[in-house]
């Protein structure tokens, strides 16, 4: 299935040569030698997740019950493995877009369960720590980095969402390419445990909040 990876890498760097944008829908790739989770993960709005470790997709205990959620199950974890299939040519094309599709999610719920690891954790934090959740927009959080959190643990319930460690409330990322991911691939579990884990990153609540008012005086609720 690794002609697949190469085919979608070679498709958009052919986008990326017909367009004048200064940004990549890829960046750090280099051809044929990314690994398809690599290629996966730098694609323009996959920055919330984190690169699993072919070990862990390796071991079948990790990836126990997906096999009933994710079509073409083998094929997809094939492709996100760099794994060569003698059946691959035999596909059609509208096969191969499914293949493509069900690897993309078959990714994304590995990835919800690899980062409530400890090697999950610590490549979240690394990203924590180059804001690459972005920030909460809330002005008395005074621009606090962000988590990934998915409000709910089922496939296609919800996208997913930031959550704020100072005000403790979630937010629409501010990417329209972030804002369409399946918030299961985050799940509504890893923040808090994340927080759990690394404590002296548990902020203190903002002290100030936003009083209404009109001309100096405080709007009272009828």
């Amino acid at each position: 299935m690794a002609h697949l990876h190469r085919k979608r890498i070679n498709e958009k760097q052919h986008e990326e040569s017909e367009t004048d944008s200064d940004k990549s829908d890829v960046s750090g790739s280099e051809g044929d030698d990314t690994s398809w989770i690599s290629w996966f993960c730098n694609l323009r709005g996959n920055e919330f997740f984190c690169e699993v470790d072919d070990d862990y997709v390796q071991d079948d205990f990790n990836l126990s019950g997906l096999s009933s959620q994710v079509p073409y199950y083998d094929y997809a974890l094939d492709l996100i493995l760099d794994v060569e299939s003698s059946h691959g040519d035999m596909l059609a094309e509208e096969q191969n877009e499914l293949i493509e599709s069900a690897a993309e999610m078959l990714y994304g719920l590995i990835h919800a369960r690899y980062i409530l690891t400890s090697k999950g954790m610590t490549a979240m934090l690394d990203k924590y720590r180059n804001d690459h959740f972005g920030r909460c927009p809330r002005v008395y959080c005074s621009g606090q980095p962000c988590l990934p959190i998915g409000q709910s643990d089922i496939p296609s319930s919800s996208t997913v969402k930031i959550y704020c460690p100072r005000c403790e409330d979630i937010y629409y990322p501010r990417s329209k390419y972030q804002g369409n991911i399946d918030g299961a691939y985050f799940g509504n579990t890893f923040p808090h445990l994340f927080l759990m884990t690394y404590g002296n990153l548990k902020p203190q609540k903002p002290s100030e909040s936003y009083v209404p008012r009109v001309f100096g005086f405080k709007v009272h609720k009828p």
